[in-house]
């Protein structure tokens, strides 16, 4: 019985601890802010966030310095990132890979969202990523937690 008991307990508190998951991801880049939403669009958390060191105007091409802006997914997981633990963001997508081939330029790729990491010294700068969207180090284990594959980013300007 009591075997059961501690069971019951251990099984509750582990309920009442679950991270709630987020369905949808919206980056607003001119208030600098990423919130992640429930399955209603209602926001669960709201973060500040670091974009592309020249954050004005959609990714157009490899270097750049912009955050691309449109409709995306988070493709995959990485908890060894250079930064921490990063999401990667499904850029370019295919309209973006043509455009950027129709101006003869290479769209880039590689756009997460990601911690701080080894870069502790830039944390301080407003926009410093090459392209990417960055939260504090804390803050990424919490959005890694709740933040499946899949789910769509939209970034607007």
């Amino acid at each position: 019985m009591i075997h059961r008991l501690c069971l019951l307990l251990l099984v509750l508190a582990v309920s009442a601890c679950a991270v709630p998951q987020a369905h949808y991801i919206h980056v607003n880049k001119s208030k600098r802010e990423m919130a992640l939403l429930d399955e209603k669009r209602q926001p669960i958390k709201i973060y500040k966030v670091a974009l592309g060191f020249d954050p004005i105007g959609h990714k157009i091409q490899e270097g750049d310095g912009r955050t691309p802006e449109g409709l995306y997914k988070i493709s995959s997981h990485n908890p060894r990132s250079r930064f921490h633990k990063s999401l990667r963001i499904s850029y370019p997508n295919r309209t973006d890979y043509f455009e950027a081939q129709r101006q003869g330029y290479k769209p880039g790729g590689d756009i997460v969202i990601h911690g701080v990491g080894d870069a502790q010294r830039v944390r301080y700068l407003k926009d410093w990523t090459l392209g990417c969207i960055a939260v504090k180090d804390h803050e990424i284990d919490q959005i890694y937690s709740m933040v499946p594959n899949g789910i769509p980013i939209l970034i607007e300007p």
